[in-house]
């Protein structure tokens, strides 16, 4: 039997995992969609063969659904996610886990009264191949001890006056998760420096630069450009002991005419991203069907990018180094 998956907030997003779960993740199916624009979420149903709910606390309780996707507005996370905790079905929630520390607390307190992990967080690039070789090349050992931890994050343009907050809630926080990940280490401190603003941000303090302290004392710093102007732009560089691994923007084609050689960018993440996002559902599915934990961002991994998130916001306002305290981390997670 497929895993019969509803899914929360079809908006871009969530209409992508929609898309991605009917048509090319083997072993499921959409049942159940709800979205707070009954319209978008009547499209999304048709073209996936999903009964629309308009009631999402009720979708999450019906034995129509074994998983739950929470892509909805970033707030009503947390509580979808423990809705879904208390059902007993295992649930991918989109980050951030929860707006807040607190609320991403309480996802945790609620998941170690179960007893056993529901909850991935959808920190995609985990699934991506290019970050998945840099993490392999450094767990073989050739390379050596880590030293640093090179990071890109620009985009093409952002809403004006966005406010400089969301640069790392939403953005930056990739980097977190990414850096924690391949580091296999938490994040112990941060000082955030503030350039001239582009020329393109209007009202936001754009770009940022974080520079993050492992516990093992690898320093990560992290280029944040929200309004870069030509395309969207993730690179990574691990520079270790004996020898550098590096990752830069895919190009599927390039283009050699009139003496140039030209290649394309990404307009934003979602080409960039779109295998990793196929990646992360098939593991997600595949772990529903099992019984087994994913390979997924935990309850913890969301918990701990939040807190890493808002320390680096309150070192972006006070232009001072912050440390990050964390407190023990629970079994259930270890």
């Amino acid at each position: 039997m497929p895993v019969r998956v509803g899914v929360i907030g079809v908006g871009v997003m969530g209409a992508e995992h929609a898309r991605l779960l009917h048509r090319e993740v083997g072993g499921s199916e959409v049942s159940a969609v709800f979205d707070v624009d009954p319209a978008r979420a009547s499209a999304v149903a048709a073209s996936s063969g999903a009964q629309v709910w308009d009631d999402p606390m009720v979708l999450v309780k019906d034995e129509s659904v074994d998983a739950v996707v929470v892509a909805s507005s970033d707030p009503t996370h947390e509580q979808f996610v423990l809705a879904a905790v208390a059902a007993g079905k295992p649930v991918l929630c989109e980050k951030p886990l929860a707006p807040d520390v607190a609320g991403c607390l309480r996802v945790i307190d609620a998941e170690v009264t179960v007893g056993h992990r529901l909850v991935s967080v959808g920190f995609m690039r985990r699934f991506d191949q290019g970050y998945l070789a840099i993490k392999e090349a450094l767990v073989g050992g050739e390379l050596g001890r880590a030293l640093m931890l090179h990071c890109v994050h620009r985009n093409a343009r952002n809403a004006p006056g966005l406010e400089t907050s969301v640069l790392i809630s939403g953005s930056a926080v990739h980097e977190i998760d990414i850096a924690r990940w391949l580091l296999e280490e938490e994040l112990v401190a941060v000082t955030v420096h503030t350039p001239h603003r582009g020329a393109g941000a209007t009202g936001t303090q754009d770009p940022l630069f974080l520079v993050l302290e492992s516990a093992s004392g690898v320093l990560v710093d992290v280029e944040i450009f929200a309004n870069a102007g030509y395309g969207y732009d993730v690179r990574c560089e691990l520079v270790a002991d004996r020898g550098t691994v590096s990752l830069d923007t895919p190009s599927a084609i390039a283009v050699r005419v009139a003496g140039q050689v030209s290649q394309g960018v990404p307009a934003d993440w979602r080409p960039r991203f779109a295998e990793a996002y196929r990646r992360e559902l098939q593991d997600w599915v595949g772990c529903v069907r099992s019984g087994k934990s994913s390979r997924s961002a935990s309850a913890w991994d969301g918990y701990a990018a939040t807190q890493v998130a808002q320390v680096t916001i309150e070192a972006q306002v006070s232009g001072r180094r912050h440390e990050v305290t964390l407190p023990d981390k629970p079994a259930l997670y270890r």
